[in-house]
C-alpha cells in the first residue's frame, strides 16, 4: 500500500504551456521545450518540472490516453521574481499554479507503471470520503537520464475536498 499524506501546497509561479495529445509523446517534448527557453533565457527554476493532468478520473485519463486528445500541461516552477509579460514561443507562459489540501503519495519506479500508485490514492479517497476539486499534478523528483528505471520518483498530488 502506498503511504498517502494530506497536505496544504502552496501556490507556485510557473513558466508552463498546455496542449492536447498522447501524454506519452507530449509530457516529454514539452518539458524540453520548456528547459530550452529557460536556457536560452537565462532563468533560473526553483524546483522540478511538473505535469498538470486536467483529466481528474481514471476512466477519463485512460479515455483520453487512447484517443490521443489528453489536456496536457507541463510547467516549470521559477522564482516569483520572474515576470514574463510576453508568451514566449508556442505558447509558453508564466502564471500562478494554485495551491490548495491536496493528498500526496510518491511513485518509486517506471513513469509507465504509475496506476498501482494511482489506484491507492482513488482507494484512500473512497474510504476517506474525498473528491478531487481540481487537475491532479506529477513532480519528477529526479531525472531519468541519470537515475535506474526502478529508481525513479514521481510525487503525485491530488486537490481534494
Amino acid at each position: 500500500m502506498t503511504d498517502i499524506t494530506l497536505t496544504d501546497i502552496a501556490p507556485q509561479t510557473v513558466l508552463g504551456i498546455r496542449r492536447r495529445g498522447f501524454y506519452q509523446e507530449q509530457i516529454p517534448a514539452m518539458i524540453m521545450e520548456l528547459f530550452a527557453y529557460v536556457e536560452e533565457k537565462g532563468i533560473g527554476i526553483s524546483c522540478m518540472p511538473v505535469f498538470v493532468c486536467h483529466e481528474t478520473t481514471p476512466e477519463a485519463a485512460m479515455r483520453a490516453a487512447e484517443e490521443g486528445n489528453a489536456d496536457i500541461e507541463v510547467a516549470l516552477p521559477v522564482p516569483a521574481s520572474v515576470a514574463i509579460t510576453a508568451e514566449g514561443p508556442d505558447g509558453i507562459t508564466c502564471y500562478e499554479l494554485p495551491g490548495g489540501p491536496m493528498l500526496k503519495a510518491i511513485h518509486k519506479g517506471p513513469y509507465g507503471e504509475c496506476e498501482s500508485t494511482y489506484d491507492d490514492i482513488f482507494a484512500w479517497m473512497a474510504e476517506h470520503e474525498k473528491e478531487v476539486t481540481g487537475p491532479i499534478r506529477e513532480v519528477y523528483v529526479n531525472d531519468p537520464a541519470e537515475v535506474a528505471e526502478e529508481d525513479i520518483l514521481t510525487e503525485i498530488y491530488v486537490p481534494v475536498g
